[in-house]
């Protein structure tokens, strides 16, 4: 038989029965038992806001570094390999083109390139992991350097099969297995950070935590209401400060937030789009450039290297569709405007040099057209006008744009991932005190019924 106690209502109301134990001091029939339910239920929102909120800032702010510390090195690091590749299989034929002893510069820019390719394969596979892209790179880089040496050692003797060495690790190596593994390295890279980026900008898990900040808010406003009419007192002032902490860390979360998604956007926007635009332009280029070196060394007028040459320049551009366009509208109003719109001139006037150096080349001055394309000027021919100084001229400005949307990237990223600093921590104190505000605040007003 159940424990039955009797309570009189303040306002003289007739006798009720309660039960008695937990169950009636917890009981919706007095004031006392809302009192308690209201203190626990409270207490213990806010506590589970707290945690929803903190997860929500661990994650966000996990995902804002993940940008920076390890999505942009992987996708800098894949685009440097294919830049470094091209690059060095560029120098290579170039180098060629002199004949006999290679030009020093040009044998350095090639061992640079290789060396800077295989340290960047190497951390890519500590960051990254086994890749089959990084696998194939590992494999088979060793396998071009040792048929560029013996295609050097070739030259030196004067032996005809240098060119021959030189071709096949142009073309089958090069062009066959290691730039394609390149470039699927940089689209799984790069689809890797734009993963990542839009982890820390989606906004599902932020509007979920923003509405159960509403909803503990609109459950404080009612008990508030429903104590001043029970009590007869404006204010509670435990309830005022868990309000309070609770609009701090709503505000604080919300501005954070914004101000980290516009930076992260910023990086991708400013940075990261324009930068996979230029360096996919600046790879062509140098490709393009690697076939006008081997027609010449080839030395049989156009063939198959020039008929490349023409296909990457299409792809070049500038003109509608083209990768110098795309790279132009990408990077507009960036850091790297002023470079790109150079670019641009400059790829036109190589072309327009390349015209000329296959005109003097087919009409029979050989050596003429090799001058050209390694930027050594012919008589009455100024030096800036040879399409060896044009390609360097556009290289430049290429290498300088790139860099320059980089830095872009790296600063916005940094700016949005540091903006989380100390609110996980902020905002479980906020909890703490909102939870005890309410605690304080309604165990007064249980009080007095005691």
């Amino acid at each position: 038989m159940s424990v039955v106690e009797t309570t009189r209502t303040h306002a003289g109301r007739a006798l009720r029965a309660v039960p008695g134990g937990w169950r009636g001091r917890l009981s919706l029939r007095t004031t006392p038992g809302r009192l308690r339910l209201a203190l626990i239920g409270l207490v213990a929102a806010c506590l589970a806001w707290g945690a929803l909120a903190g997860f929500t800032v661990s994650q966000y702010s996990s995902a804002a570094h993940g940008v920076v510390a390890t999505s942009e090195p992987l996708t800098l690091d894949a685009q440097q390999i294919y830049h470094d590749l091209s690059d060095a299989n560029d120098a290579a034929a170039t180098a060629f083109l002199a004949g006999g002893l290679q030009p020093q510069p040009l044998v350095d820019r090639y061992d640079n390139d290789l060396a800077a390719a295989g340290k960047a394969i190497e951390k890519a596979t500590a960051l990254g992991g086994g890749s089959p892209a990084l696998a194939t790179l590992s494999a088979r880089l060793p396998v071009y350097a040792g048929e560029i040496g013996t295609a050097r050692a070739d030259s030196r003797l004067g032996y005809p099969l240098g060119a021959a060495y030189l071709r096949e690790a142009s073309t089958r190596v090069m062009n066959d297995q290691l730039l394609p593994a390149a470039q699927r390295l940089y689209t799984e890279d790069n689809a890797k950070l734009t993963s990542t980026s839009a982890q820390a900008t989606g906004l599902p898990l932020m509007l979920v935590t923003l509405a159960a900040a509403l909803v503990l808010g609109y459950t404080l406003y009612r008990t508030s209401a429903w104590l001043s009419r029970r009590t007869h007192r404006v204010l509670n002032p435990g309830l005022l400060i868990a309000a309070g902490a609770g609009v701090i860390s709503l505000l604080w979360l919300a501005v954070v937030f914004t101000g980290a998604d516009l930076n992260l956007q910023a990086a991708r926007s400013g940075g990261a789009v324009p930068v996979q635009a230029l360096a996919q332009a600046d790879i062509t280029a140098l490709q393009a450039h690697a076939d006008e070196s081997l027609t010449l060394i080839d030395d049989t007028g156009d063939d198959s290297y020039q008929a490349d040459y023409v296909t990457q320049l299409k792809r070049l551009g500038p003109g509608p569709g083209t990768e110098l366009t795309a790279a132009q509208s990408a990077a507009a109003g960036s850091a790297a405007a002023a470079d790109v719109n150079q670019a641009v001139r400059r790829a036109q006037a190589w072309n327009q040099a390349h015209a000329a150096l296959r005109k003097t080349d087919d009409d029979g001055n050989h050596q003429y057209a090799v001058d050209s394309a390694l930027g050594n000027p012919g008589p009455g021919v100024p030096p800036g006008a040879t399409a060896g100084a044009q390609f360097t001229a556009l290289s430049t400005a290429m290498t300088s744009a790139i860099s320059a949307d980089q830095k872009a990237f790296s600063t916005s990223a940094n700016a949005g991932g540091n903006m989380y600093t100390g609110l996980e921590a902020a905002i479980i104190v906020l909890s703490l005190a909102m939870a005890g505000g309410c605690a304080w605040g309604l165990s007064r007003r249980l009080m007095e019924y005691r």
